[in-house]
């Protein structure tokens, strides 16, 4: 199993949007979980790149999480 911790070394950016500092996946993982949802579509994801896609999910609503705290505290 991948953790979503996994990916905090290289899979993440802190971009500035409107005065805010928001979490934000770097361009290549963010191009690596497009990848995985359209293979995930057509039926072709390996248990490892399930586990990933499992991973980078929970690292996206974790962003999503701590972004709205961030915007709400503005």
């Amino acid at each position: 199993m991948i953790s979503p911790q996994s990916l905090l070394g290289t899979g993440i950016k802190v971009e500035k949007v409107d005065n805010l500092r928001l979490f934000k996946f770097t361009d290549e993982l963010q191009s690596r979980l497009e990848d995985l949802l359209e293979n995930n579509k057509t039926g072709l994801l390996t248990l490892e790149e399930e586990a990933e896609l499992n991973a980078i999910g929970e690292l996206d609503r974790i962003f999503t999480y701590l972004n709205s705290l961030l915007i709400a505290q503005q």
